[in-house]
């Protein structure tokens, strides 16, 4: 099973990469997706700006994931060097600790009795749990 992983890896790290950008676009619009604004709109200002710093900065943190993933994916896979390990390592743990939150944290009344939102939730976690996966053993290969 190992060796099968290390001969896709490269391969993991850009689906992983790619779906990494895919994630940080769509935050650019969950609040609308999810009618957010709505709710924002009658909040404090700095609760308001608060909420778009955060995901501004969660968007540029995923993109910049992606990208060095993706320029940087043989490296990484082989780890080649010590910065590549320490790269995925810090990457598989974040995305550990939002695979964790993702059912620790969320209240399940958000998603449980919705067929939508139920699916998006465990997609969202095999999403979260695969980035987990596939950095880790790049890290401790």
């Amino acid at each position: 099973m190992t060796n099968i992983i290390a001969n896709y890896l490269e391969p993991l790290l850009i689906a992983a990469a790619i779906g990494q950008i895919a994630i940080a676009l769509l935050n650019l619009r969950l609040d609308r997706i999810l009618k957010w604004d709505i709710q924002l709109a009658n909040v404090e200002l700095l609760l308001q700006e608060v909420f778009q710093v955060h995901k501004y900065f969660i968007t540029i943190t995923l993109l910049v994931f992606g990208a060095i993933t993706i320029r940087f994916a043989a490296d990484i896979g082989s780890a080649a060097y010590e910065m590549t390990r320490w790269f995925a390592a810090g990457v598989g743990i974040f995305w550990g600790i939002r695979t964790i939150l993702q059912w620790a944290f969320y209240s399940s009344s958000h998603w449980r009795g919705d067929r939508g939102r139920t699916a998006v939730h465990w997609i969202l976690t095999i999403c979260y749990g695969g980035c987990t996966l596939t950095y880790l053993y790049a890290a401790f290969q």
